[in-house]
């Protein structure tokens, strides 16, 4: 297929909690320069955590499981951000930024909000945080809010607002399990998100209020790319991408996933391509009336379920292949090892 005459800028999408999975995204490392340098890079900024954080990564029998907090937050965020790093390597400098959860730090990362290695500090205090709280989880429903807060029990609150029909809940253990039941009696679909902390619900309050001193030793700037906030539901304002509490707020707060990207997708057509393990953020987005009538589109650079290290380089280059399709320069074939980590820059006009 010819390579399209009208370009769609491009936005990416970083996934959160619940998307990891066991040797996610290892079959680019030690493939793609850019991917396993900028991997590196983070988990040498771990500390002496690192090697035992890349360890369990890269086996199929790790000695912490990848839901746990110690390893689905630090590893998240690592893949998340090298999979940024590898998109802008080709070449692609997109128009805007959309994390989901966790994957809102990489995206404020990559627009310059705040350098790496304060973000790896700000992952590990937000890691440290959660371990102590009391154990919880989340819930993924197949149904809208108005359908779900019925059903409500003990400290279980909407975590998070990914579709029109799809919410997830979030609390601790006991109350959990029995929202959990009260739903399926009422004929809703239930799936338990892998998580072993009840993020975006009062029981995190605890780990907010101990992360944000060291947040405020952070610098934070405004954002050098437009960047959309799954907590305000829309542009992230300066005020909120440098105010300390607004990031240590996010273990606590809901997540307003869909209305983040109704406003993305409200601005211009877009191709959205999810930067993370799974597709979970690539099916929200394909239910998206612009996606749906193709004025939009959405692409995953990884698969859908944890494969082989070929699928998922099938993966990446099938994904190279749709941006050579909507017009950009992408070589498939020559992933090369652009390492600079500079932030995303706003340019004016088509990019790429």
């Amino acid at each position: 297929m010819s390579p399209s005459t009208h370009r769609r800028p491009v936005g990416l999408l970083f996934p959160g909690q619940g998307s990891q999975h066991i040797r996610m995204a290892a079959g680019l490392y030690r493939s793609d320069p850019t991917f396993t340098f900028t991997m590196d890079r983070v988990l040498a900024l771990m500390g002496e955590e690192g090697p035992a954080i890349r360890a369990d990564w890269l086996s199929e029998d790790p000695l912490i499981s990848i839901d746990d907090v110690r390893r689905a937050q630090p590893l998240l965020f690592a893949v998340d951000y090298a999979l940024g790093r590898m998109i802008l390597s080709w070449g692609i400098r997109p128009t805007a930024l959309l994390g989901h959860s966790a994957g809102e730090l990489v995206a404020a990362t990559l627009a310059g909000v705040v350098r790496l290695s304060d973000a790896v500090l700000m992952m590990r205090e937000r890691v440290r945080a959660a371990v102590a709280v009391p154990a919880g989880g989340m819930l993924a429903v197949a149904a809208g809010e108005d359908r779900v807060r019925p059903h409500l029990t003990g400290d279980v609150v909407i975590a998070a607002v990914n579709a029109n029909a799809q919410v997830m809940l979030a609390g601790t253990t006991g109350p959990l399990e029995v929202t959990a039941g009260a739903l399926r009696s009422a004929g809703l679909t239930v799936v338990r998100v892998p998580a072993t902390s009840p993020f975006h619900s009062p029981a995190m309050e605890p780990a907010a209020e101990a992360i944000q001193p060291a947040y405020e030793q952070v610098r934070l700037r405004p954002p050098t790319v437009p960047l959309y906030s799954g907590y305000t539901g829309g542009p992230m304002r300066d005020e909120d991408a440098c105010s300390a509490r607004f990031w240590a707020r996010q273990v606590t707060d809901p997540v307003y996933f869909a209305p983040a990207l109704d406003n993305l997708l409200a601005a211009e057509d877009m191709l959205l391509i999810e930067a993370g393990p799974r597709q979970t953020l690539t099916a929200f987005a394909r239910r998206h009336p612009a996606v749906r009538l193709r004025a939009s589109a959405a692409v995953p650079l990884l698969p859908a379920r944890p494969g082989s290290p070929e699928g998922d380089r099938r993966s990446v280059l099938a994904a190279a292949e749709e941006l050579r399709e909507q017009g950009y320069p992408v070589n498939p074939g020559a992933m090369s090892g652009n390492r600079q980590e500079e932030p995303v820059r706003a340019v004016a006009g088509a990019l790429g």
